[in-house]
């Protein structure tokens, strides 16, 4: 185990929610400005976070999880990995931990887990209080995204035999390339070691099925982007070859309130690529909310 997957590691503990146990690490839990929920994305988990947690956490506590299916969480065999079962698993943390107010910052998947809780807000469902949220680099409009060959296989009739010929090797070609800054070997060696942990690699193809979720409840969760009335961050990094620009400018628009930051040189990960810049932009939307 390297020192950034032994440090994250030792700093969380295990949740029981419903269906499993969530990884969890809370920093500066004696704050007392909103909590900041972190929603990670595929095929990675909240590790991709780690680095910025701290300077996001100065001022709030910030609660980092893995969803299930992912990272350090349990990964079971059988389950659905839907985005309303990984929103029900955000909600009963929440609920566990007793916070009844938080903001939100999500990327990629947890872009759609995020769309899901702004929908049952819509609808009077959603049992605690939004104070502000925060896109980074997410395919919300996936008919707009440019999937990587990986995931078009995974999604495909022969995902099932993709996924057996999966290693640590090719998983770590396909992540490099969403990268615009080169990631160094080490740390694509802790998202590998993270993604393959309890037979990871073999719930690919059920934990991507997000995607065709995204395509089949479009209306729901893109209508409720437009009646979210409270601020909203889209801090995207513009090299991104899969959540493309175009998704960022337009998800700006969608909300009422959208404010667009755009990381020039930057891809997929703006967390990782540009940590400093992401946390401080991240820190001061959310600050600004606080006052």
């Amino acid at each position: 185990m390297d020192a950034s997957l032994e440090s994250y590691a030792r700093g969380g503990e295990y949740v029981a929610v419903r269906s499993g146990r969530l990884f969890v690490t809370t920093l500066n839990a004696e704050a007392t400005g909103t909590p900041l929920l972190v929603l990670h994305g595929f095929p990675t988990c909240a590790h991709d976070f780690f680095a910025v947690a701290p300077a996001l956490a100065k001022r709030r506590p910030v609660v980092l999880f893995d969803f299930l299916g992912y990272g350090l969480s349990d990964k079971p065999a059988r389950y659905g990995y839907s985005l309303f079962e990984q929103a029900d698993s955000a909600l009963e943390l929440l609920a566990r931990r007793g916070i009844r107010e938080v903001d939100v910052l999500a990327h990629d998947m947890g872009t759609s887990v995020l769309c899901e809780l702004l929908a049952r807000r819509a609808r009077g469902l959603l049992p605690v209080d939004l104070r502000s949220i925060a896109f980074t680099n997410g395919s919300v409009f996936v008919e707009m995204a440019s999937l990587t060959f990986g995931q078009r296989a995974l999604l495909s009739p022969l995902g099932r035999a993709f996924a057996k010929l999966n290693n640590r090797a090719s998983f770590e070609v396909q992540l490099r390339r969403v990268f615009a800054k080169k990631p160094s070997a080490e740390l694509l060696r802790t998202m590998s070691d993270l993604a393959e942990r309890s037979d990871g690699f073999s719930r690919f193809p059920s934990t991507i099925r997000y995607v065709e979720e995204r395509r089949r409840f479009a209306e729901r969760w893109h209508g409720a982007l437009a009646t979210w009335e409270k601020p909203a961050l889209v801090a995207w990094g513009a090299l991104d070859p899969v959540a493309v620009m175009p998704i960022g400018e337009k998800l700006a628009r969608t909300l009422p309130r959208g404010e667009l930051v755009r990381f020039p040189e930057i891809g997929h990960y703006p967390q990782i690529e540009a940590p400093e810049t992401f946390a401080t932009v991240v820190s001061e939307f959310f600050d600004r909310g606080e006052s």
